[in-house]
């Protein structure tokens, strides 16, 4: 745990969310019961508030904070200094009236207010593509227009990834394959709770309703898929969670596995992927010499994405959380950021993250004119 300095100057720290949930607040209970615990042990008034709640004018905020017998509790607060935006979905984020609060915030002069808003997937490639430092890492990823576009593209790469635009936790994804030696060659996968569903064809044509059902309204991207360092026959990418630092600077809080479930496409852990230790992964498949190595490539590698990401969006973030894919080869490619990362299950990550929404806090208090 942080030592806290008494005579340090603690900012005030909301956690915005919705209200309209079954009690006081939607999003995340027990992940903002964390934060408000983390807060008051490092000295800094904290408390959760929502879009309806927060009122720029006034003297005071209805918010929320937990009692002595950790049930949460509504009291009036001071004015929030800084705020850290968890609004729960894009679809919440989408509404008129939070967008509107979220632009009042980001104007204000008293107020600090950092993940403004979710990441878009295609937007992501587009803005890593912009940079000769990050070009690389990005597969071939084009917006599903038609079957013909996708055709062309299954015969540069007999393995495609189509994934929603706006997705988060593996939800819609599919997988494409072209096998030339099979009667029925076009393979489409279909990614359900933790199983998936094969529908087979001898053209693209036969799959393209099955694709066009599953898709419905739902922007989707088109991606060269990647055959990833695999244990067991079962393939593995490495979380990343990087946050600002108490210097404003971007750092690596942690970083984990995520093992694809034997039945799944992806390796979401509520699509039925494993939580594995990465050190332990890239020595199984690279060897304990070069598995250090690539590690503190995956590293340096996340820190110059995030930079981009960052520049790219026009917007100050204070946290985002990465999928990064390592090869056979031990080439790495980026698949996914987040704006509002999940918590990650591995204790020593926790802790960190949690410390760290405070760190960046104090930093962002301490330059007003950033």
């Amino acid at each position: 745990m942080t030592i806290v300095n008494p005579d340090e100057f603690k900012p005030v720290v909301a956690i915005l969310t919705m209200s309209n949930g079954p009690g006081f607040f939607r999003g995340n209970e027990s992940n903002f019961g964390d934060i408000v615990r983390t807060g008051q042990e490092m000295g800094f008034p904290v408390y959760v508030v929502t879009i309806k709640d927060l009122k720029l004018s006034g003297e005071k905020v209805k918010g929320y904070t937990l009692n002595a017998d950790e049930e949460w509790e509504q009291q009036h607060f001071p004015p929030p200094q800084v705020i850290y935006n968890r609004i729960p979905s894009r679809e919440d984020e989408l509404r008129p009236a939070v967008r509107r609060k979220i632009n009042e915030c980001l104007v204000n002069p008293d107020i600090r207010f950092y993940n403004p808003y979710f990441f878009n997937k295609w937007h992501l490639f587009e803005w890593l593509k912009q940079s000769k430092s990050t070009v690389h890492l990005v597969p071939k990823t084009r917006r599903l227009r038609g079957e013909a576009s996708l055709q062309k593209m299954l015969e540069r790469y007999p393995c495609l990834y189509l994934k929603p635009e706006s997705g988060k936790a593996g939800k819609g994804i599919m997988m494409l394959k072209y096998q030339e030696d099979k009667l029925l060659p076009y393979r489409l996968k279909v990614q359900h709770h933790k199983n998936s569903t094969t529908y087979k064809g001898a053209n693209i044509q036969r799959l393209w309703a099955r694709i066009k059902s599953e898709t419905g309204a739902s922007p989707y991207i088109v991606q060269q898929g990647i055959e990833l360092a695999s244990v067991d026959n079962r393939p593995f990418d490495l979380r990343i969670l990087l946050q600002k630092t108490k210097r404003g600077q971007w750092g690596v809080t942690g970083v984990g596995a995520r093992m694809a479930g034997s039945k799944s496409i992806t390796t979401h852990v509520p699509r039925g992927g494993s939580i594995e230790d990465p050190n332990k992964m890239l020595t199984a498949v690279f060897g304990s010499e070069m598995a250090p190595r690539i590690m503190n490539c995956v590293k340096t590698t996340a820190i110059v994405i995030a930079r981009q990401i960052e520049k790219a969006s026009g917007y100050i973030h204070g946290e985002m959380s990465m999928d990064l894919g390592v090869d056979a080869a031990g080439s790495i490619w980026f698949f996914e950021a987040n704006a509002k990362p999940m918590k990650f299950d591995e204790p020593h990550i926790r802790q960190r993250s949690l410390e760290r929404i405070f760190h960046y806090s104090q930093y962002l208090a301490d330059h007003p004119t950033l």
